[in-house]
């Protein structure tokens, strides 16, 4: 690039650029400020600050800011009167070194508990300590009852309140305070506190399935199908009813089944036990003297025998019961 001048072209490269500050002004402004009576001056725009505005700024008098109240706090203060409920963490009231927060490098400690926004996120519960807790207690004993007699150990308490609910309440962070999972009610019984009869309990266990435990006699009834908690409720007791009533109820095709026809073997209404009387009472009638009853754990080894199926423990009992019925005792294989 060039400039044509009468002495020839003349080169512009070492041209040196220098930068101009601005003076914005308003003739018409100046008008009706002279009309006005007064001058009104505008001030430069000055894009950037000088070295005599940067050490003037770094030589300004800032303010005296006080220690944060955590260190000023005495170790015997009233901790309820500074932290009354649950609030928002607030730094400067906790004298506690709290950190909260994830880390991306290793051995690199979370943050702080100033400007901490994990800590705000939300209410604590800090000032559920022992001696506040104790004096909340202490207000609320006004308004209680006394413990009922009666119910001072958990047997007690198992014999006259069989039924045990079972509920769940989750707190998180999310747009509805409704959680799916908190809907869920489950109900547990004894089936001995139901006092039923050999009838009643085998139609009951045959309609529960597998939700009865044998081996803490346990009844567990689960409801998740009902929108909300309490209406699970209602519907598991409406189950546990309906299953107790209908267990007890005898139809008339049930009193005229024959043996054939149980679902399980009853030894008392077998011809096993007829057999074994016959074996034991031979030549006797029932009724004389000298009658002798079949033993019981004979009864119960048979009954074990068809309803659980042949295993090593049944044939074992079967055998050692039978060698007793018949008085042989004990015998090599």
């Amino acid at each position: 690039m060039a400039l044509f001048t009468r002495g020839g072209l003349l080169p512009l490269w070492g041209r040196s650029v220098q930068i101009v500050g601005f003076r914005l002004q308003s003739t018409r402004l100046q008008e009706d400020g002279a009309r006005a009576g007064f001058d009104e001056e505008f001030r430069v725009l000055n894009l950037r600050q000088t070295k005599n505005q940067r050490l003037a700024r770094r030589k300004a008098v800032r303010p005296d800011v006080p220690p944060p109240r955590s260190q000023q706090m005495a170790t015997d203060q009233d901790w309820g009167a500074v932290w009354p409920g649950p609030r928002s963490f607030n730094p400067s009231a906790v004298p506690l070194p709290i950190r909260q927060g994830y880390v991306t490098k290793r051995n690199q400690m979370s943050p702080g508990k100033f400007a901490n926004a994990e800590l705000m996120k939300i209410p604590n519960f800090l000032h559920l300590t022992p001696p506040v807790i104790k004096r909340q207690c202490e207000a609320l004993k006004q308004f209680c009852t006394p413990w009922p007699k009666g119910l001072e150990t958990e047997e007690k308490m198992r014999a006259h309140f069989p039924l045990t609910c079972i509920t769940s309440d989750y707190c998180h962070a999310l747009p509805t305070i409704r959680n799916p999972l908190s809907r869920i009610v489950t109900v547990q019984l004894e089936l001995a506190s139901l006092q039923l009869d050999r009838h009643a309990k085998d139609k009951l266990l045959r309609l529960v399935g597998e939700r009865y435990d044998p081996e803490n006699d346990l009844l567990t009834i689960v409801t998740d199908r009902c929108p909300l908690k309490r209406q699970n409720y209602d519907y598991a007791i409406y189950l546990l009813t309906a299953l107790y009533h209908e267990s007890n109820t005898v139809e008339p095709w049930e009193a005229t089944k024959s043996e054939a026809d149980m679902e399980y073997f009853d030894f008392e209404r077998s011809r096993s036990k007829r057999n074994a009387e016959a074996t034991l009472n031979w030549g006797r009638k029932e009724g004389d003297a000298g009658w002798q009853a079949v033993p019981v754990e004979y009864g119960s080894a048979v009954s074990r025998l068809f309803n659980e199926g042949e295993n090593e423990y049944n044939l074992t009992k079967y055998k050692e019961q039978t060698l007793s019925l018949l008085g042989l005792g004990e015998v090599s294989k």
